[in-house]
């Protein structure tokens, strides 16, 4: 299925240029949304390598990273920390408002942040934010409210699809 991109391609690009901080949704976007436990009881996740390196070139690119989740695992708080990602938010239940926060703590605006996510406890921040995605397997809401839709689902590299078409508006080439 091909990515469906909502704004023309240059107005997308131009939101894309001014893009200094990028937020992310964990499961279903950073993961494929299931929730898989061990026969311990240990919950597990898979995350994708691919993701792992949008990060490392966003941080590469001097744009700040933000995981937000309403879960709280210390196996997401592991990946974090694995990718160096300064800003983790769990136990969330108001994204806009920690987006909100993370805005003032950076001295940034509104326009100069992107978002990712893929339920409806996205749409908020997802109306707020400068330049906004679903992965291609998010609820209708949250596909209908985004600037640009993924061609991939949660887990398997949409976060990497998002990232690219940023750098890429930024000038900044894939090596």
């Amino acid at each position: 299925m091909p990515s469906e991109i909502r704004d023309p391609v240059d107005a997308l690009r131009g939101k894309a240029r001014q893009i200094r901080l990028v937020c992310t949704d964990v499961d279903g976007v950073l993961t494929d949304g299931g929730m898989y436990y061990s026969e311990a009881g240990e919950e597990l996740k898979k995350f994708n390598t691919r993701d792992g390196m949008g990060v490392a070139r966003l941080h590469g690119a001097g744009i700040e990273v933000a995981m937000i989740t309403s879960e709280n695992t210390e196996l997401v708080a592991r990946r974090a920390a694995k990718l160096k990602i300064k800003y983790l938010f769990q136990g969330v239940r108001d994204k806009q408002k920690v987006v909100e926060g993370l805005i003032n703590e950076l001295q940034l605006s509104w326009p100069s942040v992107a978002y990712i996510g893929d339920d409806v406890n996205d749409l908020p921040v997802i109306g707020a934010v400068g330049l906004s995605a679903a992965v291609n397997d998010a609820m209708e809401a949250v596909r209908d409210a985004a600037d640009y839709v993924c061609e991939r689902v949660g887990g398997c590299a949409a976060f990497r699809e998002f990232v690219e078409l940023i750098l890429s508006s930024q000038s900044h080439a894939a090596n």
